[in-house]
Parts: C-alpha cells; sequence; structure tokens
C-alpha cells in the first residue's frame, strides 16, 4: 500500500538535479580544493576521477537500485533485501540525523557572510579575527552569533521539505543547480584574474606524479565518498522516489559528472586565487571552515570587485549547501513517514524541532559551551567525525558484503536492467565485490589513524 502512495519526482532530469543537489555542498567547495592543494594538486585531480567513475559509480548505483527496487526509505530498504541486515538501516538512518543538524549550523554561517556581503560589510569579513568572534559569540548585538542564522537556515531547508519531493524539492533544484553552475563559472573567472593565478592554476590541473602517496589515494577516497552522499541513506531515499521508466545506469553518470564538475570548478575559483595571495604557496590553504569564512573574504577583499564576487560567492555556497541539507532532512522525514506511518506536515515538523534541538550544542559549541568537549572535540566536529569518519565507511562496507555476497550482485543489475542495458555491469560487480570493501576498510582505518594522531593524513 505505501509504495502506491509514496511521492515521486515527476522526471529523470528531476530525480537527477535533486540527486546531483544533494552530492553537490560544502564539501565540495571547501574540502575539495583544500585536499586538492594538499596533495598535489592535479595528481590529487587525476585520483579523484579515477576513484569517482569507479568506486563512487559502484556505490551510488547500488544505493539508488536498492532504493528503486524496495520503494522504501533506508531501514525498511536493507530488511527487505535480507532481514539479518535490518541493523543496518538503522545504523544508515543515524548518519543524516546526526549530520543535518551540525550542517544546518554551517549553512548559517554562511547565510550571515552573505547577508554581510550583501549590505555592504565585505571588510569586515575580512578581518583575520572576524570568524572567531562570530561563531565565539563574541559580537555586539544577537544577529553578531550564528543563533539567528542558524534558525534562520534550518526553516528555509524544512519549508522546502515540507513541500514535498515534486513541489519542493524537484522544483527547489531545477532552479538552484543550473544557477549554482553559472555563479561558480563567474567567480571562477574572476579568481584566474589575480596575479599570480596562472601559477596555481597550473598546480591545480597539472599532474606531478612526484607527489603521489598511499595518503593521496586514501585522501581522495574519502573525499568521493563524503562528496557524493553515500552511505547515508540519501541515494536510497531518492531512488525510492526514482520512476521506474528512468534509465538509472545513465542517470547516475550524470549525476557523477555534474558532482565532480561543481568540485572541479570549486578548485577553478579557491586553489589558484589563494595560491596568488599566499604568494606561490599552495601549502597556505586552510583546512574547513578557516578556508572559506578566514582566508577567501581576505582573498575577496583584493581582488577586483571582489565584494561583488564574495557575494556571489556566498549565494552559490548557499545554494550548495541548501540542496544538500534539503536532502539530509528529506532523509529523516522519509524514515519518520515510513517507521511511523506519519503524514509527511507532522514528520517534517517534527524532524524539524529536531534539528533545532540537537543542532544548539553545535551551534553554541565554539562560545558558551566551548569548555564542553567530546575526546577533545568540539560537539560539531565530533559529530562530524562520528558520522563521516566512522559511520559511513562501516555503512558503505555491510552495504558491499549484502550486495557482493549475501542476495547478490544481480538484485542491483536486475533493477538497472528493467528497460535498458547496463553497460557498466561488469565493472560494478567487479567492485562491489572485491575492490570496495577493501577501499572503504582503508578508508575507516585511514580515519582512525588520522584523529588519533598516529598517522596524520
Amino acid at each position: 500500500m505505501e509504495k502506491k502512495k509514496r511521492s515521486s519526482f515527476s522526471s529523470r532530469i528531476g530525480f537527477v538535479l535533486a540527486a546531483a543537489g544533494s552530492a553537490v555542498g560544502l564539501g565540495n567547495i571547501w574540502r575539495f580544493p583544500y585536499l586538492a592543494a594538499k596533495y598535489g594538486g592535479g595528481i590529487f585531480l587525476l585520483v579523484y576521477l579515477i576513484l569517482a567513475v569507479t568506486f563512487g559509480f559502484a556505490l551510488m548505483i547500488t544505493e539508488i537500485a536498492i532504493g528503486r527496487r524496495t520503494g522504501l526509505s533506508c531501514i525498511g530498504a536493507y530488511k527487505a533485501l535480507d532481514r539479518r541486515f535490518a541493523g543496518l538501516g538503522w545504523l544508515a538512518s543515524l548518519v543524516p540525523v546526526i549530520i543535518t543538524p551540525y550542517y544546518c549550523v554551517i549553512g548559517g554561517w554562511v547565510i550571515k557572510y552573505f547577508a554581510d556581503y550583501l549590505s555592504g560589510s565585505g571588510s569586515l569579513l575580512a578581518e583575520s579575527a572576524y570568524f572567531d568572534r562570530f561563531i565565539g559569540f563574541a559580537g555586539e548585538g544577537l544577529f553578531a552569533t550564528p543563533l539567528p542564522w542558524f534558525l534562520l537556515y534550518v526553516l528555509l531547508t524544512a519549508v522546502v521539505v515540507l513541500l514535498g519531493v515534486e513541489k519542493g524539492i524537484e522544483k527547489v533544484s531545477k532552479f538552484m543547480m543550473p544557477v549554482l553552475v553559472i555563479l561558480s563559472i563567474i567567480v571562477a573567472v574572476f579568481s584566474l584574474t589575480m596575479e599570480g593565478a596562472l601559477e596555481g592554476l597550473k598546480f591545480y590541473i597539472v599532474p606531478d606524479f612526484s607527489n603521489f602517496s598511499g595518503k593521496t589515494v586514501l585522501a581522495a577516497m574519502g573525499q568521493m565518498f563524503y562528496s557524493m552522499s553515500l552511505a547515508m541513506g540519501i541515494m536510497i531515499t531518492y531512488g525510492s522516489y526514482m520512476p521506474k521508466e528512468s534509465n538509472l545506469e545513465r542517470s547516475v553518470g550524470q549525476i557523477e559528472i555534474f558532482d565532480t564538475a561543481i568540485a572541479f570548478i570549486a578548485g577553478l575559483m579557491i586553489v589558484p586565487a589563494v595560491v596568488a595571495f599566499n604568494g606561490g604557496d599552495p601549502s597556505g590553504i586552510n583546512a574547513g571552515p578557516g578556508l572559506m569564512f578566514g582566508t577567501l573574504p581576505q582573498v575577496f577583499e583584493r581582488m577586483w570587485m571582489g565584494h561583488l564576487v564574495g557575494g556571489v560567492f556566498f549565494l552559490l555556497v548557499l545554494f550548495a549547501a541548501l540542496t544538500s541539507s534539503i536532502s539530509l532532512m528529506e532523509t529523516v522525514v522519509s524514515i519518520v513517514c515510513d517507521k511511523l506511518h506519519w503524514k509527511r506536515r507532522p514528520a517534517t515538523v517534527a524532524v524539524t524541532l529536531f534539528v533545532l534541538l540537537l543542532g544548539l550544542p553545535s551551534c553554541l559549541g565554539y562560545g558558551p559551551l566551548t569548555s564542553v568537549q567530546i575526546l577533545g572535540m568540539a560537539f560539531l566536529d565530533f559529530f562530524d567525525f562520528i558520522s563521516n569518519s566512522v559511520l559511513m565507511p562501516i555503512v558503505a562496507f555491510f552495504t558491499c558484503l549484502l550486495v557482493g555476497w549475501v542476495v547478490g550482485t544481480k538484485t542491483v543489475s536486475d533493477e538497472v536492467e528493467k528497460n535498458f542495458p547496463f553497460h557498466r555491469k561488469r565493472l560494478f560487480e567487479i567492485m562491489v565485490r572485491w575492490v570496495a570493501p577493501i577501499l572503504v576498510v582503508c578508508i575507516l582505518v585511514g580515519q582512525l589513524l588520522d584523529v588519533t594522531g598516529i598517522m596524520k593524513l
């Protein structure tokens, strides 16, 4: 009965843009350029591209096929394939539950910076201590703190989810994704006009094999995993909304292209400009929030029409963040609807209240709650570590085990081949059965060694 009433995308392009929007997020905009700079520029880019069309393809088509075959969110989908793996569905559902609240906190930071550029306060953002003062609640007035911006971002996300799959998520994605691409190209062109940027461009796109190492592969795998929204239950949920007559393999290929193109353009926006800003030194590109909210406003301050470019940049980051947080919240709402048999509206309201409550510690974690830490990490950093470095690799490993060795790869292949041939079938089978499980274990071990300080990535 549930399958008949289940929401769905109205078209394949709607599904592709929504799924690509989920994959394109903050990880593409700040994490990819930072890792590219740290691990050799062009060689990192080459390794990432190879992994995206092999490892990433196999995992993504597996998850989307599982969703479309079962017509369920991740909890019900894994159980429908094999009752012994019901617990894996619950584990997978934890990932968006943990990520959504802290992701909305960062989304609130993005709205704040966009609003500051819009109001003509861009020069203030370029001050070295501005970001620390902002997240540390040291600014004057309520709107100089992250709290109201976090609330606003959660409400924006919730409104789209409340509107539903076709009228909300699909419509917003069809608008935001093309605009995001256009804005990205505009900012990239401006970035390349900076004096010294061409040297950074060469570093970014020309592979230097002397920079290749095992750490390059591990970093590229971890980024691809994070960037393509794998092992979060998102692709299973979106797959469950996918029309049966759509070409699944082609759709996955288009999502890959969209996601990788945005990551590449993000590198064009950031790496050459920051390398030029640092006097030709790529090692000066900060990790994470320090890059986007600290270094880049200083780069924009020195750039021709920098305040306009800065405003456009944070608008595109806002779009990228929203398309991802919408998919994260939708996944949680879908789980609530499936398990509790609630309608979309009460489920969305309940999930929104939950996100607000669980997001508060992350929002306050660098300010009033700065003295409260878990394993030496602020709340936001801890939630990020548990979800991305621990849960996601574990979910991906057992998904490969389930599909590759328990129910068999034919389960996915048959779904892909419903109306169209499966051109990369052999690649998919080899990756899911043999290669992907090993790579996922390497990611998990590498991340744990990194966070414990035994081996720094």
